[in-house]
């Protein structure tokens, strides 16, 4: 199958590519969200022209080309732009193959336990508390992330005191039986990275995300080797020499590729096969209700060394309103603290009339 049209639409916040085929088979992916129209000129520009025609089986190796062939821009633009000529080939291939992409990955569909994860730093404790446990007793869910520090904040927290309030609070409320995760959002020098996570080890806390400016390997490095709860990161990373840099020196103990930020499924489960072999455990950074949660559910129900739970934002009018109408059927509806992955063919979804009518529409096609 040879790849014969590639439509973008697209919003500054999210954009979607179809795929299509000299036989008329399509597939949908997704560019990462955020300054998504830069990331579909970058594709149409610096993507698109070595996708035509080549074959739209060969995955990999055409995300691999198309690397090499604009080696002057690595980085994370054509990273976001390639993911989605990555994701729309994998749901091509499970339509083509009527299988879901998990299977096509030697996974099965079935549930998945999810994190309840907050994007909100402008929120007290108490605010905080009350809608996690009101999302635990509604919702079953049994795992919940919240936010420290500022971020990129170098030790000045979102206000005086906030993360030394808001850790035990929260924990408190949300009681035994709750798995429990914060996130630093690169926040940290190593030492204030240090006391908070001596902080998080005495009220119960077992995730650590991305206590250190996420550049900085070593930081993180020493913040992992002094604390005994997990140290967690990666979502920023797009180059896979970044990856061998982590892993490597055992910068983290999870690592948190995220599918639509590294460039696509292929180099996502290269990062998790690398880590498989340094024995470290991947948990997919998944978080927004665009295609990048539902490609991180796939990758959990199929590699050996996925993590317990899946990503899942709590956010709705607050900050992701953009993502209630993206799709025909919402494929995130939880139920008992879990998700379910389908056994519909690729990706299940259908982008959803109303946004494509909206959106800012490209082209680049055979002549």
């Amino acid at each position: 199958m040879k790849i014969a049209k590639l439509e973008t639409f697209c919003t500054p916040l999210i954009g979607f590519l179809r795929v299509t085929t000299e036989c008329g088979a399509q597939g949908w992916g997704q560019v990462s969200t955020y300054n998504a129209d830069i990331s579909c000129t970058v594709f149409h520009r610096q993507v698109a022209r070595h996708a035509l025609g080549a074959d739209a089986t060969d995955i990999a190796g055409l995300v691999q080309r198309i690397g090499d062939a604009e080696l002057k821009f690595p980085g994370t633009y054509l990273r976001r732009a390639t993911g989605a000529l990555d994701t729309a080939l994998w749901d091509l291939r499970g339509k083509a193959e009527g299988k879901p992409v998990t299977a096509l990955l030697g996974g099965t569909p079935g549930p998945l336990r999810v994190y309840g994860s907050s994007m909100r730093r402008d929120i007290t404790a108490a605010d905080e508390a009350a809608r996690l446990c009101h999302l635990r007793d509604t919702l079953g869910i049994d795992a919940f992330k919240w936010r420290v520090g500022k971020e990129a904040g170098r030790d000045i927290d979102k206000w005086p005191g906030r993360t030394e309030e808001i850790v035990p609070h929260v924990s408190k409320a949300l009681g035994d039986g709750v798995t429990k995760l914060v996130d630093a959002n690169s926040g940290f020098s190593p030492a204030r990275a240090i006391e908070v996570g001596r902080l998080l080890e005495d009220h119960g806390i077992s995730h650590f995300e991305e206590p250190c400016p996420y550049w900085e390997h070593d930081w993180t490095r020493q913040v992992t080797e002094a604390l005994s709860i997990d140290v967690t990161g990666g979502e920023q990373d797009c180059e896979l020499s970044s990856w061998q840099s982590i892993i490597g020196g055992r910068c983290v103990n999870v690592v948190q590729p995220d599918v639509l930020y590294l460039g696509g499924m292929c180099r996502t489960l290269e990062v998790a096969r690398m880590a498989a072999e340094a024995g470290m455990t991947c948990t997919p950074h998944s978080a927004n209700h665009g295609l990048v949660t539902l490609c991180a559910m796939h990758i959990l129900r199929a590699i050996p060394n996925a993590g317990p739970y899946l990503e899942y934002s709590i956010e709705g009018p607050y900050t992701q309103q953009w993502a209630d109408h993206l799709f025909v059927e919402r494929p995130y509806a939880v139920r008992d603290g879990q998700v379910e992955v389908s056994d519909a063919p690729g990706w299940g979804i259908e982008v959803a009339p109303a946004f494509l009518e909206k959106a800012a529409y490209a082209v680049t096609e055979a002549a």
